[in-house]
């Protein structure tokens, strides 16, 4: 056990002899691989561990800034610059907003121009034919109305017709108890499609305003 003592490497205790270590067989401490870290441990005495001379490293060349004064990097400005060309795009007059109410058969329809209206089936109307409707009751527009007495006089809806076709079917079934009696009959209603395209002659008709409506109050 004295033995053991007096060869192992302590601090504390004062050991007779000292020894040398070699590191060299380690890889961290060749030279070959890493030549800028220091040499190893070469002697250790009585409390005190002697290092071997070592190079500059090579952290040295790295600029050092100081805490109170921040680094600033230079950013060059680009030499393309942007131009934004402004287009005046001319304004279009918009349509003028109107609508008429309109009978077509015993049916009232409320139409706007540039809609398309679902009416019953107009006798002898063929797909693209352009038709004229006269029996306008009621035109109004974004400042004034036009109330008919009982229809606008000169007032015309101008539509075309897009589709002739037939509305959905309607199941008709009679029954009657005891007495062996059913009937299963189907029916399709035939419909015109138009588009309106426009409503005119109501101009020379007097309008109704709201100064006119509060006087005959």
């Amino acid at each position: 056990m004295a033995a053991a003592t007096t060869t192992a490497l302590s601090f504390f205790t004062t050991p007779t002899t000292s020894r040398r270590t070699n590191f060299k067989h380690l890889p961290y401490f060749s030279s070959k691989t890493n030549p800028t870290f220091c040499n190893p441990i070469t002697s250790i005495s009585s409390n005190t561990l002697t290092f071997s001379s070592s190079p500059k490293s090579t952290f040295s060349s790295i600029p050092k800034f100081s805490e109170s004064e921040p680094a600033v990097i230079d950013v060059e400005p680009t030499s393309e610059l942007t131009q934004i060309a402004e287009t005046t795009e001319e304004e279009t007059p918009k349509p003028e907003q109107i609508f008429a109410v309109v009978m077509i058969g015993s049916r009232q329809y409320i139409i706007f121009p540039g809609r398309f209206l679902t009416t019953q089936r107009l006798k002898g109307a063929n797909v693209g034919d352009k038709i004229v409707l006269n029996k306008v009751l009621l035109v109004g527009t974004k400042t004034t109305t036009y109330i008919g007495q009982p229809i606008v006089t000169n007032a015309a809806v101008h539509a075309v017709v897009e589709d002739v076709g037939l509305n959905p079917k309607v199941v008709v079934y009679k029954y009657k108890k005891r007495k062996n009696y059913r009937r299963n009959i189907g029916h399709r209603q035939p419909n015109t499609r138009i588009r309106i395209t426009g409503i005119t002659g109501y101009q020379d008709f007097p309008a109704v305003t709201l100064d006119s409506l509060k006087q005959s109050v």
